[in-house]
């Protein structure tokens, strides 16, 4: 739905934790988008040192008339995704002290928003927060869907909680100050949600990277509310991960092993999740479950996005380094690793049916020398 200013709303339907998805630009500066959702004058705004001296004092004009605010601004880089940076969240909240009733707010990508989120779970058994994505990864991916935590030394993710935000509120023109680099690591996961089960929008992302690229704000709103309508369908499905959820992994798998691998902050989560899609895509070949055609359609597109499209080379991570990480994933159970794997483009499904061999072998593969 399109409303006042351009703005487009879409639901997730998640009964009475259903919660708007506000999209288009000048969101951050009109207050009805938030004091709608916010309940208790006590907030929390979360930002980092890269995002918060382009739109904190925005956000705070808007705000200030109706909450008393309080601000953490936390070092920027997946890196500093960890229990000890956290503790800068509760360290403010005790310090102001804030009560159950509190909102927090994230202002930021995706390490923001998943580490507020997080700290909004466990700050007094839970409060309320919101999500203010201001990179493209974020606002097609990490702030919709209540997945929230940090990252372990042995493992990505691997510590947090599923909780859902009032609101999310997708200002599109902080798009406009995001690095090129970021802004394609944000296309992997718009590719992702055409190959996992939307054949019809690959076809219109291959008929328009270029535009994405230029950054065209037609192409991009159209891209950001598909994305974000293709998630929230999954998720009010299955909030958490019981099933069809998990095809939102789609080369994670692969991805978390080299960010893991390469030490955080080397390679942006994107650009592991545009390598993990193509070795999934490899891998789906090499089992005889898709056709090259369409494996080659994939690799090409994500090429064109400006991700890698390989791996690290050995040298970096060899085949027992990778296959050692990626057995310390979410999706594994009893101890047997599960992949998303593809039957074709739009035909995403998760699979244990492949033996370790046939996994080391394609790594042999895939890796570089």
């Amino acid at each position: 739905m399109t409303g006042a200013a351009g703005l487009r709303k879409l639901t997730v339907d998640l009964g009475d934790r259903s919660y708007p998805i506000i999209i288009g630009p000048g969101a951050l500066r009109d207050s009805a988008n938030f004091t709608t959702w916010i309940r208790s004058r006590q907030l929390l705004i979360v930002t980092n040192d890269t995002v918060g001296p382009l739109y904190l004092e925005t956000l705070r004009e808007t705000l200030e008339p109706h909450y008393r605010i309080a601000t953490v601004t936390l070092p920027d880089g997946e890196e500093y995704k960890n229990l000890d940076v956290l503790n800068r969240i509760f360290d403010k909240l005790l310090g102001e002290r804030f009560d159950r009733g509190c909102t927090l707010l994230a202002l930021g990508g995706g390490v923001v928003g998943d580490m507020t989120g997080f700290a909004a779970a466990c700050y007094q058994r839970g409060v309320d927060f919101v999500q203010v994505p201001t990179t493209l990864l974020s606002q097609v991916d990490s702030s919709v869907g209540g997945k929230t935590g940090v990252n372990h030394p042995l493992g990505k993710n691997m510590i947090g909680a599923f909780h859902q935000p009032r609101c999310v509120i997708a200002d599109t023109n902080t798009l406009n100050t995001l690095p090129d680099r970021e802004l394609s690591a944000g296309l992997a996961e718009v590719i992702k949600y055409g190959l996992i089960n939307d054949p019809e929008f690959f076809s219109w992302l291959e008929d328009n990277m270029a535009a994405l690229l230029s950054r065209k704000p037609d192409a991009t709103g159209y891209a950001i509310e598909r994305s974000c309508r293709d998630k929230a369908t999954v998720v009010a499905a299955d909030e958490k991960e019981a099933g069809q959820r998990a095809l939102l992994n789609l080369g994670h798998t692969f991805a978390h092993a080299i960010e893991n691998g390469m030490g955080y902050g080397e390679w942006l989560h994107g650009e592991a999740v545009g390598a993990g899609m193509c070795m999934a895509a490899h891998f789906s070949v090499d089992l005889g479950l898709m056709p090259e055609t369409d494996a080659l359609r994939a690799i090409e597109l994500i090429r064109l996005a400006g991700l890698p499209v390989d791996p690290p080379s050995s040298t970096s991570i060899d085949r027992e380094k990778f296959l050692q990480l990626m057995s310390v994933d979410k999706k594994v159970q009893d101890g047997q690793l599960r992949l998303v794997l593809m039957q074709g483009i739009g035909k995403a499904f998760v699979t244990a049916d492949f033996s370790r061999e046939a996994l080391a072998q394609s790594l042999d593969r895939m890796i570089p020398s």
